[in-house]
């Protein structure tokens, strides 16, 4: 018997959640966001499952593309950080790549380098994140540099990313599409501007390509979730089992430092799952899980490789008890990452892509049932 912690990831949710985001923008293409191992997904597997519907894909770096290379994905790839040095240009050029250029070392190296073909080039504007891009002082001059130099560089499109598009308060995030929009009009430039929660909320921002990452995975981005992203399913299904059970009576101190103490005569279920296995260590007391399809909580710190839940109202429960710590339950029952995000003082960013290597990724793969 192996040990029962499962990561079970569902491409059928995956392609749903694409159709998804292609669907708020019939008029946009949408880039499909596989950066951070698919965050935490498996890159691989679901480029696959995108394959046939995605018409390009994007990652943070070389390594990840070459990664899709390797494994038969010929579809476009950019690289949203672009190059860390001049010496990528040939294998840039090699595997068929489009870069991201934020930074004027990047236009001085594409300047030197002879392609035997034009490179595809987005230009990374700031215009408000403050992270990577062009300011408007020297965007205009970049553009016209590149635009003048056809047989080093090609299909140029005018990229940003919103500092605040999953926020109910909109006048950053409206302030920051304004400034793009004006310079995309000044330099007649088709956009790639949408990440998730503008794709989800903010139709006005959907350019010639969007950029969906994060609710390809079911992940809601947004403070205030809308119909779209209603509709997202979870892709990845954190599962294990109890594996032990306590019995406990009133004031019993469970886990290290004894921060849970049993209030009354208490049964305990002890999963295999733990921060070893990237299961938050800051999950606090009264963290969701689902056990056989009912909701019931983390009681006391979570340790390496197991933790504890509270199972005195689930009379049922023990031992090969299945227990969802994320996803969705075999009856039906969904607990959503971005919940015990929250009770993590994170976000399912972090959850996700912090999955260790450990935990073994089973995939399913039954296209008949999607959408």
């Amino acid at each position: 018997m192996s040990r029962p912690l499962i990561a079970k990831i569902d491409l059928d949710a995956l392609r749903h959640n694409y159709l998804l985001a292609q669907g708020l923008a019939p008029h946009s293409q949408s880039l499909a966001v596989i950066k951070a191992d698919a965050y935490g997904h498996g890159a691989l597997a679901c480029a696959q499952a995108l394959n046939d519907l995605a018409p390009a894909f994007a990652v943070a770096c070389i390594e990840e593309a070459q990664t899709l290379r390797q494994g038969g994905i010929d579809k476009p790839i950019v690289l949203l950080e672009g190059f860390f040095q001049a010496d990528e240009l040939p294998l840039i050029e090699s595997l068929g790549l489009w870069t991201a250029v934020h930074s004027e070392w990047q236009v001085e190296a594409l300047m030197a380098y002879r392609p035997d073909r034009p490179i595809p080039v987005w230009v990374k504007m700031d215009s408000g994140m403050h992270r990577l891009g062009f300011s408007e002082q020297s965007l205009e001059g970049i553009w016209r540099r590149l635009l003048d130099a056809p047989d080093r560089v090609c299909d140029l499109h005018l990229m940003s990313h919103f500092a605040t598009a999953d926020a109910l308060e909109p006048r950053y995030f409206q302030r920051q599409l304004q400034l793009l929009n004006d310079w995309a009009t000044a330099l007649n430039a088709p956009t790639c501007l949408a990440n998730s929660p503008a794709t989800l909320a903010w139709p006005e921002s959907h350019g010639a390509w969007n950029r969906p990452g994060i609710m390809l995975y079911g992940s809601d981005p947004l403070e205030g979730a809308n119909d779209a992203s209603r509709g997202l399913r979870p892709v990845m299904t954190l599962r294990s089992e109890i594996i032990a059970v306590q019995e406990l009576g009133p004031g019993e101190p469970v886990g290290y430092g004894g921060r849970w103490i049993t209030p009354a005569p208490s049964r305990i279920g002890v999963v295999a799952a733990g921060y070893g296995d990237g299961y938050d260590r800051h999950a606090r007391d009264g963290t969701p899980v689902l056990i056989d399809g009912q909701r019931s909580m983390l009681a006391g710190k979570v340790s390496m490789d197991m933790l504890t839940v509270d199972i005195t109202g689930l009379p049922d429960a023990g031992i090969g008890s299945r227990v969802i710590l994320w996803g969705k339950d075999e009856s039906g029952a969904v607990l959503s990452v971005d919940e015990v995000a929250r009770h993590c003082d994170t976000i399912s960013y972090t959850l996700l892509t912090g999955l260790l290597p450990r935990v073994p990724r089973h995939y399913f793969e039954d296209w008949n049932e999607a959408v």
